[in-house]
């Protein structure tokens, strides 16, 4: 009997509750936390592709590094096409009874789930291996574009508040940064429990003879190969239940506010919203800032695999690495946030963007120690912490700022937020890019125990001194950013006297 008063009770309430929350115009803690949940699917997946897909193609499927190169930019470059297209169909998008997010983001997530899971999947013919991984990462860029548009154009439709939607902000940023713990811990120790053999093939092999020639190798190596693919496979199967789950938490516990999308002017054409968007000095500042700033992390999460397991010399120890620098961020989340609203968004900028500069330095300069490299990468967490956090939360500043300088003009949220995506993808796609290509000319040598200097340089130059100009590049097109915190509350005060 008690069971059945304490069944009854729970539903009114939740029901009061939200009641009560919807009446004071706040989000509840729990609407923040389904809200960030929603956005831990696209950080594992992003993470497990970031960190693992370069040496996946390379040292598992076994693919030239001048294809894997090709793969790896297509599949970014793609976006080029994907994210204003999607952002913009989403903005022409009717509301519905779920709303105008939400069918985009339901729909896509069984197609994104089942294109994500053959990406790790090796095909038995040879011959049709580029053409596999080049179809089902495009196809999961275009379905994770159809997920994540929406959802981060959602943070605009879940509160007209500033304050509430800087709060879900920092929910969602804790959670997304947890998401990439999680997407390393599943995928980096399930695939280092099943860690194939490195093959001493001397100097004159390379990756085309490893792939033409499969009798240099001893059984055991290939048996090894065979138990980490298929150990690739379960940790993609992971993934995906996880993805699901979290797509169904986002769609049940959080509802999109109607009255936001009241639009004031007649729809215009893609390439007029285009211009439009792109045309705004402060969202342009933006996003041109965190283009170079995100190039200087992709190319540190791209490389750092190859860097620990060859440079360093840590081949089994790499996922943990990349694990104390996930949970580090995952602690650091909620400093920055209290940081930012102390001191200002842009001084946080500045400060959390150099603080990865002394980690970029030592991890070349100071000899390989593998709890040495532990502190740094725990100390180094802190900054990824604010390379998540920032541009996000600075962006719904931007889009204020539009709606005030274009009071005539609304209802164009989605696309400023799918140009913001496709820069981010678009950087992760040109370090992908780059740095397979950069290996493939210094010599790189699949699954081989050890590396020519060239690759070693390579590396290197790959996760310190590229990012270090990136992140100085950044900066410097951060100075010229005119919103700030007086200017912040200027407009925030201004939309709230046209409501």
């Amino acid at each position: 009997m008690n069971v059945s008063k304490h069944t009854l009770f729970l539903p009114l309430f939740f029901f009061f509750f939200f009641k009560y929350r919807e009446s004071r115009g706040r989000l509840s803690v729990c609407s923040k936390l389904c809200y960030a949940i929603g956005g831990a699917p696209y950080q594992i997946t992003g993470c497990a592709i970031g960190f693992f897909l370069q040496i996946y193609l390379l040292d598992v499927a076994l693919l030239d590094p001048f294809y894997a190169s090709i793969i790896l930019f297509v599949g970014r470059a793609w976006d080029a096409i994907t994210d204003p297209t999607v952002g913009f169909l989403v903005s022409r998008s009717p509301w519905t009874r779920f709303g105008r997010m939400m069918p985009w983001i339901v729909l896509s997530t069984p197609l994104a789930v089942l294109c994500y899971f053959l990406i790790w999947y090796v095909p038995s013919v040879d011959q049709g291996k580029v053409v596999w991984y080049l179809i089902f990462y495009c196809s999961f860029q275009t379905l994770q574009t159809c997920f994540h548009v929406p959802y981060s154009a959602l943070t605009m439709f879940i509160s007209t508040e500033q304050k509430e939607r800087d709060s879900a902000t920092a929910y969602r940023m804790t959670v997304e940064v947890l998401g990439t713990l999680i997407g390393t811990a599943v995928q980096g120790q399930i695939v280092g429990m099943a860690n194939a053999p490195c093959i001493s093939t001397g100097k004159d092999l390379n990756s085309t003879d490893l792939q033409g020639a499969p009798e240099v190798n001893i059984t055991e190596p290939n048996v090894s190969l065979k138990h980490l693919r298929n150990a690739y496979m379960i940790a993609s199967g992971v993934i995906c239940s996880i993805y699901v789950v979290c797509a169904m938490v986002l769609f049940l516990g959080v509802k999109e506010q109607k009255g936001n999308y009241e639009v004031l002017t007649e729809p215009m054409s893609f390439f007029q919203g285009i211009r439009m968007v792109m045309g705004h000095g402060p969202y342009a500042k933006l996003v041109m800032g965190f283009l170079f700033t995100s190039l200087a992390f992709m190319f540190l999460e791209g490389n750092f695999a190859l860097f620990c397991s060859y440079t360093l010399g840590f081949r089994n120890d790499f996922q943990n690495i990349l694990l104390v620098i996930m949970l580090s961020a995952t602690l650091a989340i909620p400093f920055w946030q209290w940081f930012l609203t102390k001191f200002g968004k842009k001084t946080a900028v500045y400060i959390g963007t150099t603080s990865v500069v002394p980690f970029l330095v030592s991890v070349v300069f100071v000899p390989s120690n593998l709890i040495v490299t532990y502190v740094v990468s725990f100390a180094a967490g802190v900054s990824v912490a604010a390379a998540f956090l920032l541009p996000w939360s600075m962006l719904p500043d931007a889009v204020d700022d539009f709606k005030v300088q274009n009071p005539e003009s609304q209802g164009h949220e989605a696309i400023f937020y799918s140009f913001y995506v496709f820069f981010t993808k678009f950087a992760s796609g040109v370090s992908l890019g780059v740095s397979t290509l950069s290996l493939d000319f210094a010599g790189y040598v699949t699954r081989g125990c050890t590396q020519p200097a060239e690759v070693d340089l390579t590396l290197k130059i790959l996760v310190s001194a590229a990012p270090i100009v990136f992140i100085i590049i950044g900066l410097l097109i951060f100075i010229s950013y005119p919103i700030n915190e007086e200017k912040r509350q200027g407009n925030r005060k201004i939309l709230n006297e046209q409501r």
